[in-house]
């Protein structure tokens, strides 16, 4: 499987019914998808599900999947679809309505362009930290637990937590802004 690096490839392969390509498919966008639905539901159980389900519908219409853009963006409309259902039949009237078409722009080339280009930057900046203030910011940003929950596991303090979140956000917010040139607030990642 380690020769299948493209979209396309692997999109190839599942077709064939590799479930390894379907495997790699899931580590490569899981992520991003997730957090595209979480920014709208900020539900992480319902977002967790809708990702899932995604990559079940890859799997079960395998054969028959007719992709005419590039594959990422066919996963994340897939994802903004079906964030729009999970509004629409649990939360009809709620406040999740609000500002909805803000927080639910439309995603561009360029958006994926630069979204990449700042996720990598961020894969080195992580990969630079020491060792525990990499494993709090991991077990914080992309594993999505509690300061007390880190605390925990790691056997440390909820201070040590916050303060060594401080020092990823910080080393990041200034690799970042050196990167794109514009100064942001982190808290997606």
């Amino acid at each position: 499987m380690a020769d299948l690096k493209t979209d396309e490839q692997l999109l190839r392969a599942i077709a064939h019914s590799e479930h390894e390509a379907l495997e790699l498919l899931y580590t490569r966008y899981w992520q991003q998808l997730f957090m595209v639905a979480y920014n709208v539901l900020k539900n992480k159980s319902a977002c967790e599900d809708i990702v899932q389900e995604a990559f079940l519908q890859i799997w079960q219409r395998r054969q028959k999947l007719d992709i005419q853009t590039s594959l990422e963006a066919y996963l994340f409309s897939m994802i903004r679809y079906s964030v729009f259902r999970y509004i629409k039949k649990e939360q009809a009237h709620s406040q999740v309505f609000e500002n909805l078409e803000d927080r639910l722009h439309c995603i561009t080339p360029e958006d994926i362009v630069v979204e990449k280009n700042i996720r990598s930057q961020l894969a080195v900046v992580v990969n630079s930290l020491p060792e525990k203030c990499r494993e709090v910011y991991i077990l914080s940003r992309e594993e999505h637990l509690t300061h007390h929950e880190i605390a925990n596991r790691l056997n440390i303090s909820t201070k040590t937590v916050e303060n060594q979140i401080t020092i990823a956000l910080k080393k990041i917010r200034f690799s970042i802004t050196r990167m794109t040139g514009i100064f942001f607030f982190i808290s997606f990642f």
